[in-house]
């Protein structure tokens, strides 16, 4: 399975003269096929600005030994308090991170689990409720859990963007100095995916946050519905830049798990079976490219089509865009596979 997903990983002359083998990170080229069906393929112009690429990071081990080794390979050294931030999960079948996949990782980097509130109701919108849930899912026996904007929220400012001049995050959040992004990738009913980019966007949002990258910077009360598509999905990835200039790109890393690929998002209870295999876990500096790098590894999975078409009646992929637009960083990536 490992060899047909990562069939569009070609090793050039350039950065290996023997194999593909070896410690050589390659370049993410699709087929043919795939960069004509997709707007999500970004591919190379030329080889001559490979050393400009993000790296990512690949593994198909999803294992708790899996998730170290990526998280290793990045070379990440936190220098303080660390935060963990997850999706608890919406009770009462979600395909949420296991605490047994991602304990063994937490318990390295001595880190605090973090969450934030719901906007839209849910076993997860009051802290009593959230709180149960997390203890439910197993969360509170593996790592210390905090819901940051149980006790209020911050405002942090935006630059740059077109849609938000602010943030609105959880007021704890200003408690951690070092961060490890741990998103599940999957579906998503409103983004048309969920990575990296939605775990910070929303995820790290305190409840009128939310409301506030919903609605693209008009309102922090009301429904999270939005009317323009393209418009929330841009304060999305804004609202990522504003978190990511305030806390210093170099105390940030993402990691996303690809198993259970459900084309609906963990915040739904009871979301529908995946039709794709799992895939592998994804690590990078650069959520963007991280994020990119797991669309493309969907478009060329056997058995992807539903997820592929929520991806793209959701526009999915124009966070992508907006983000590379703004700085955030770049749909070009190298693929390394730590495995080999």
């Amino acid at each position: 399975m490992k060899k047909t997903l990562l069939a569009a990983v070609i090793c050039l002359s350039m950065l290996s003269s023997a194999s593909c083998g070896g410690p050589h990170p390659a370049l993410y080229l699709p087929d043919e096929e795939s960069a004509q069906n997709t707007a999500e393929y970004h591919p190379a112009e030329t080889e001559e600005d490979t050393g400009q690429r993000s790296v990512v990071y690949f593994t198909s081990d999803i294992s708790s030994d899996g998730l170290i080794r990526i998280y290793d390979a990045l070379g990440f050294e936190p220098e303080g308090i660390v935060a963990v931030k997850i999706s608890t999960g919406e009770p009462p079948a979600s395909n949420y991170l296991r605490p047994e996949l991602i304990g063994g990782l937490v318990t390295k980097l001595g880190g605090t689990i973090v969450e934030c509130n719901t906007a839209y109701g849910g076993s997860r919108a009051s802290s009593a409720m959230h709180r149960q849930v997390a203890e439910d899912h197993g969360f509170t026996a593996i790592a210390p859990f905090d819901l940051m904007d149980e006790e209020g929220e911050r405002e942090w400012p935006v630059s740059g963007g077109t849609r938000l001049d602010k943030i609105i995050v959880g007021s704890h959040a200003e408690n951690y100095t070092d961060w490890v992004i741990l998103s599940h990738f999957k579906g998503h009913a409103m983004a048309g995916f969920g990575g990296a980019i939605k775990n910070v966007g929303i995820g790290i949002s305190s409840a009128s946050g939310k409301v506030y990258v919903h609605s693209a910077g008009t309102r922090t009360t009301g429904s999270i519905m939005h009317g323009d598509q393209e418009a929330w999905l841009e304060a999305l990835a804004e609202m990522v830049s504003g978190f990511r200039d305030h806390v210093g790109q170099d105390h940030i890393v993402y990691i996303n798990v690809m198993n259970r690929l459900s084309v609906d998002c963990d915040c739904d209870g009871n979301p529908a079976e995946p039709d794709i295999h799992d895939i592998g876990i994804l690590a990078s500096f650069d959520p963007v490219a991280l994020d990119q790098a797991c669309v493309n590894l969907v478009y060329q999975a056997e058995g992807s089509e539903s997820l592929v078409r929520r991806i793209e009646r959701q526009k999915g992929g124009h966070t992508l865009e907006h983000a590379e637009e703004i700085g955030l960083g770049s749909r070009a990536y190298q693929l390394v596979d730590i495995d080999e």
